[in-house]
């Protein structure tokens, strides 16, 4: 997400990079690929006399269905699938047109331990996907890292 233009800080609060995204966000829609229209920016959803708010709600023309995105300042916790669990539920239930595909949920975290992923969004009913984002491109040395963390998972499982 270098786009952003984010100063370089050592800590973003969760406000400042919802607004750096919506202030790019024909970008950020870009970035996410084609058929993605915005919908709102925490989205307020109340049940049972208690209000929750989803981050971020797309709809995507191509897969004609919502898109729910919660943003993540630390590491992916197993209580993040279940939040979004619970929005993707009220929003198959609730928001769901006649003729929509029930709604993606996406986490983007500043980090994530992969077999923790797995074993939170694995057996879930609805599509749940993590991603880690990042603030700006990678250093040299980050990026043959990341290549090479990369080839290693392509051989291990070949």
């Amino acid at each position: 997400m270098e786009f952003l233009g984010l100063k370089e800080e050592v800590e973003y609060s969760e406000s400042q990079l919802k607004q750096a995204i919506i202030d790019h966000l024909q970008t950020f829609l870009l970035e996410f690929g084609k058929g993605f229209c915005f919908e709102a920016r925490q989205k307020r959803i109340t049940f049972d006399n208690k209000h929750y708010r989803i981050d971020l709600v797309f709809y995507n023309r191509v897969l004609r269905c919502n898109v729910l995105i919660d943003l993540k300042l630390g590491e992916f916790s197993h209580s993040d699938s279940g939040q979004m669990n619970v929005y993707l539920n009220y929003y198959k239930e609730n928001e769901t047109n006649e003729g929509d595909n029930p709604p993606i949920g996406i986490i983007l975290c500043a980090g994530k331990n992969e077999n923790l992923v797995k074993y939170a969004t694995t057996g879930l009913p609805q599509q749940v996907f993590v991603n880690k984002y990042r603030i700006s491109l990678p250093n040299e040395a980050e990026l043959q890292k990341i290549i090479k963390e990369e080839q290693n998972k392509i051989f291990d499982k070949g």
